[in-house]
């Protein structure tokens, strides 16, 4: 457990994190994962890279949805090759966003770096605009997996 609570934190070093927080992952949140069906039990009390990708999916997508949506998206009970193709898309997916949001920031902060810009409104704004974009996200995600997840009457066109 502590050797993937280590491996964990390692992974998701980008999320901010000091002392005086809370851990990214503790043992009983994993235990929790678990009894909850939101990731699959250790073996014997080893875990496996398996579990290494649902941990690292899950601590990502809890940082801005509930565990709930969560569940939601990450599949349980299927086979370890599909795992392993849902995760490898999650990190192609990540990097991809990252670089897109890394450009987006870089244009809407050239004001912070302006070394003659003394107004602080300048960083005010792109606080501000961070925070609506994050929310407008979230709101987003949250009304996509309702619309996916609901289930749907099976229709039979009449004959």
């Amino acid at each position: 457990m502590d050797q993937v609570i280590s491996l964990v934190a390692k992974f998701l070093d980008l999320f901010p994190h000091d002392a005086n927080s809370d851990p990214i992952i503790t043992p009983s949140t994993i235990n929790n994962y678990v009894r909850m069906k939101i990731m699959p039990a250790p073996v014997k009390k080893k875990y496996t890279r398996i579990h290494l990708a649902y941990l690292i999916m899950i601590c990502t997508l809890k940082q801005s949805l509930s565990i709930s949506v969560v569940s939601k998206i990450i599949p349980m009970n299927i086979p370890e090759d599909t795992v392993k193709a849902i995760y490898d898309d999650f990190v192609m997916r990540h990097r991809g966003i990252a670089k897109l949001v890394t450009e987006q920031v870089q244009q809407a902060a050239v004001g912070v770096f302006d070394p003659e810009c003394t107004d602080d409104g300048v960083v005010k704004g792109l606080v501000v605009d961070s925070a609506i974009y994050s929310h407008l996200y979230k709101l987003l995600t949250e009304k996509i997996v309702a619309l996916n997840v609901e289930p749907k009457p099976d229709v039979q066109p009449n004959e």
